[in-house]
């Protein structure tokens, strides 16, 4: 039992970090019918550029850890919120009335593009956080170990999934994303301005993903310019588990997808936690290809 509840813990930890990067793919999927495949090389940025911050600009300043911290993710934020921007600027504005495909593999364009990029910039080489940028408390409770980080990377994850469903409900802006995602021209019609939108959601959804990307680097420590794709990888299947284009579904696809594929780890090997992941993926498409909460379509009356 206490191996089952870490494995919980530890599966809920890495779920939470998915459902964070789902919500980019589930929101641009929500308004343009786009899987933004670049948007896991968002996530890895992200990560490189909280390192690249802690490590050549915040380490000798004295400030505090946690202030070091909130300005490393800040940093990070903010630097990809104007990449994905540019992004959809370059590559998917030209190509919005051209069908989806030309998206499609604009999306793997960028995605390659940046992940050789960062490549070139950061070295091919794993880059390590530094040992002090991550608090090392550990607390027992019931018999069942839970790190500071564990419980800060659900706490912020939560609050931040939590945020954004309160900001697409209540808010104006997000009153105007639902109804831009219901349709374009209706929309327009209404008076909404949808190239707004669609700019608000890129940088809503890469920024989430930067968040992400800089608590995994202080969790794990090492990152990779690889990473992005394989955690852009399993974020999608996450989003497809909850169902595509569905806010609440991207949570609670990340979060059981984490569970499962820590479970499995644990249980059966850790060699086949990624085989399992793309066999959900294949099972759910087979038998339930709007995931478990419904993809979101508009309402016909």
């Amino acid at each position: 039992m206490v191996f089952f509840l870490n494995q919980m813990i530890n599966g809920l930890t890495v779920g939470a970090v998915y459902a964070l990067v789902a919500l980019g793919y589930t929101m641009v999927y929500g308004v343009m019918r786009l899987i933004n495949f670049a948007h896991g090389e968002f996530f890895m940025i992200g990560s490189y550029l909280g390192y690249t911050t802690l490590v050549m600009v915040l380490a000798d300043s004295g400030l505090p850890l946690w202030l070091m911290l909130l300005i490393a993710t800040a940093a990070s934020t903010v630097g990809v919120a104007i990449l994905g921007v540019s992004v959809e600027q370059v590559a998917y504005r030209p190509l919005r009335k051209s069908g989806r495909l030309a998206a499609v593999v604009s999306a793997l364009g960028v995605s390659q593009f940046l992940q050789n990029a960062a490549m070139l910039v950061w070295g091919a080489r794993y880059q390590a956080y530094p040992p002090w940028s991550a608090p090392e408390a550990t607390w027992r409770v019931a018999s069942v170990n839970i790190s500071f980080m564990q419980v800060l990377i659900m706490a912020v994850s939560l609050l931040l999934m939590v945020g954004l469903y309160m900001f697409v409900q209540r808010t104006t802006a997000g009153t105007a994303i639902r109804a831009t995602a219901i349709d374009h021209d209706t929309a327009r019609l209404m008076g909404i301005n949808v190239d707004h939108v669609i700019r608000l959601i890129f940088i809503i959804g890469p920024a989430l993903g930067a968040i992400a990307g800089v608590l995994l680097g202080l969790y794990y420590r090492q990152i990779h310019f690889s990473v992005g794709w394989s955690y852009g990888l399993k974020a999608f299947t996450a989003a497809i588990l909850g169902g595509i284009g569905n806010i609440p579904g991207a949570m609670l696809g990340g979060l059981l997808l984490g569970i499962l594929e820590m479970l499995g780890a644990g249980y059966i090997s850790a060699a086949w936690k990624d085989v399992m992941v793309f066999l959900i993926l294949i099972l759910l498409l087979i038998f339930r290809p709007t995931g478990l909460l419904g993809e979101r379509v508009a309402e016909k009356v």
